[in-house]
């Protein structure tokens, strides 16, 4: 499993977990799965269905997320 590391872009593969932190101190951050992207290049924007709500919408990362990728190399 490999973890983005910030400074290098953001790219995912669908499949792979998005990670937000917390807003504020002591609030949970929440995490979903990329089920679509919107570029072949695995860039952002991308189609993420949220584990907290089930709900599925479009993504743009801000410097609080990152993707972890859960495929095999």
């Amino acid at each position: 499993m490999k973890t983005y590391v910030p400074g290098t872009g953001v790219h995912a593969e669908v499949g792979d977990q998005i990670v937000v932190g917390g807003s504020t101190a002591g609030r949970p951050g929440r995490d979903g799965e990329v089920i679509a992207l919107h570029h072949e290049d695995g860039t952002p924007p991308y189609d993420v269905r949220w584990s907290d709500t089930g709900r599925t919408t479009v993504f743009f990362p801000g410097p609080d997320a990152h993707v972890r990728h859960l495929h095999a190399e």
